[in-house]
């Protein structure tokens, strides 16, 4: 089976092909500019690349023809800052730092995550994008923070595969939100977690949790994975309520989490030393892999650095395939690997690459 992977780095997107039985790393597209976020869109076929150009500001391009041309179109933006009214003095920045979501729903809606944490939507193909000020004006926002960012930030972005109007989020530091009527209305779904960093009174608030990244389990779209700051959760009824998994070796505290498609009860985490470490514990990368919902785990080494290594995986660094055979993983040091046996071996294919903020792998 063909397989395609994008890795999105600070200098460049690159293609990454399996081409007569073997893995080749093609020329990157945006070559020396930070790419934050990429996407397939499942609908129209079209490929999505974020860029953060600092002082040029967040730009977002497309190609319709698998990477031949690429067409610059609009970027998310914040419309001016009220001079009155409730956010007359909103210490947060109305303009757009970061592209850190990017999804697609069956009814050919975009949405769009930003640092600071605005979501917006488009129902153009990013010809145009609209802030969702149902949730920018929620009162609540105002309690949001930043994690690792100055500022709170959207990264996970999860569109209902039965229903294209239920979309749930995850902030960093907000908690998770959904709506079930297109943006329309918003709920904070956030009953089960702990923040551990916080004073005992304020542990259990819903609005400052540290989500660090949603995934969900496509065929029972009503199972949903999270690593949180304080730890790892599962969810079994769509969100509304979420329960703690015991910590497995070596570290609860970790970035990303991917969820098998078609097994509910398998997951991949990828662990890190917490909390101002970030980096593998005993300096030993491993994935840690799930197959019962979280009652127990296996730590997968096998073709990954096993001593003194320091790749810490974002949120966004680890990514599996439709069929949940392909897993796909890059670290802020340069390094991908990939496994074709659902994550128990690991093939490196380069460790010279500029730091991976996203992954993302398909097969066809």
């Amino acid at each position: 089976m063909a397989a395609t992977i994008w890795v999105g780095t600070r200098k460049g997107l690159f293609t990454v092909r399996r081409e007569a039985g073997s893995w080749r790393i093609g020329k990157p597209a945006f070559a020396g500019e930070p790419v934050t976020h990429f996407l397939q869109d499942p609908v129209s076929g079209a490929w999505y690349a974020a860029l953060r150009l600092g002082h040029f500001g967040v730009k977002l391009w497309k190609t319709t023809d698998q990477g031949a041309n690429w067409t610059e179109v609009a970027a998310p933006a914040f419309p001016p800052k009220p001079t009155e009214g409730t956010w007359k003095d909103d210490p947060m920045p109305w303009s757009v730092d970061v592209i850190w979501g990017l999804a697609a729903g069956r009814d050919g809606r975009l949405w769009a995550g930003c640092i600071p944490a605005g979501l917006f939507v488009s129902d153009d193909g990013a010809k145009s994008w609209k802030l969702v000020e149902s949730l920018w004006d929620r009162p609540e926002r105002a309690m949001w923070f930043g994690g690792g960012y100055d500022h709170p930030g959207i990264h996970s972005i999860i569109v209902d595969p039965r229903n294209a109007n239920h979309v749930s989020i995850g902030i960093s530091c907000g908690g998770v939100w959904q709506t079930f009527d297109g943006g329309a209305t918003w709920a904070n779904t956030s009953v089960g977690m702990v923040a551990d960093f916080m004073p005992p009174e304020r542990r259990e608030d819903p609005n400052i949790q540290d989500v660090h990244c949603l995934a969900q389990c496509v065929a029972d779209p009503d199972v949903l994975w999270m690593q949180h700051h304080g730890g790892m959760y599962r969810s079994a009824n769509g969100g509304m309520k979420w329960d703690r998994i015991a910590a497995p070796a070596p570290s609860e505290f970790g970035f990303p989490v991917v969820a098998h498609p078609a097994d509910a009860n398998r997951a991949w985490f990828v662990p890190a030393q917490a909390d101002a470490m970030r980096v593998p514990v005993d300096g030993r990368v491993v994935v840690n892999e799930t197959r019962d919902g979280g009652a127990t785990f296996v730590a997968h080494g096998e073709g990954l650095p096993q001593q003194d290594a320091y790749h810490l995986v974002y949120r966004h660094g680890l990514a599996v395939s439709g069929d949940g055979n392909t897993l796909a993983m890059g670290s802020t040091t340069g390094g991908l690997w990939v496994s074709e046996d659902g994550g128990t071996k690991w093939e490196c294919l380069s460790r010279d690459l500029p730091p991976i903020a996203v992954v993302r792998v398909a097969t066809t």
